[in-house]
């Protein structure tokens, strides 16, 4: 009996670990969002790696080709800035913002994010206990 409860606690701990990592995954995809949705600088300083990754492909309403365009770090932080001086929370709070986190481990983890823009894809590593998102990779809505 004492083994099966022993046994009982440690799986329920792990679980327990496995589920805390996967809401920090899923918190730093949200920090990503909320960081173009509202303009929160902070957010892009708290879960995204300075070392950022970031193409997309995006195709303008009249046109049937997707053209693809990288984003830097500094790029982030100067459109979460341009969308802060837009104020219009409103707005934001009706967007579309659904996180999927599609698989973690011990250092690595990958979600997929639907947008008002469209989806991603990113990649995150654990970096000094926190999770920061490394690579993304985007594209605009399918027509």
């Amino acid at each position: 009996m004492k083994n099966t409860i022993v046994s009982f606690l440690i799986m329920a701990s792990i679980w327990s670990y496995g589920q805390e990592d996967n809401e920090k995954v899923k918190n730093a995809v949200l920090d990503y969002v909320d960081a173009f949705y509202y303009g929160d600088t902070t957010k892009i300083i708290r879960s995204i790696s300075a070392d950022i990754v970031k193409y997309g492909y995006y195709r303008k309403k009249d046109e049937t080709v997707y053209a693809g365009e990288p984003m830097s770090y500094r790029q982030m932080l100067d459109y979460a800035t341009a969308v802060k001086k837009r104020n219009n929370p409103a707005a934001a709070d009706k967007h579309v913002k659904k996180i999927e986190v599609l698989d973690y481990q011990d250092q690595t983890a990958a979600a997929k994010l639907t947008a008002w823009w469209g989806t991603d894809y990113l990649l995150l590593s654990k970096i000094n206990g926190n999770w920061m998102i490394t690579h993304v990779l985007w594209q605009s809505p399918q027509k």
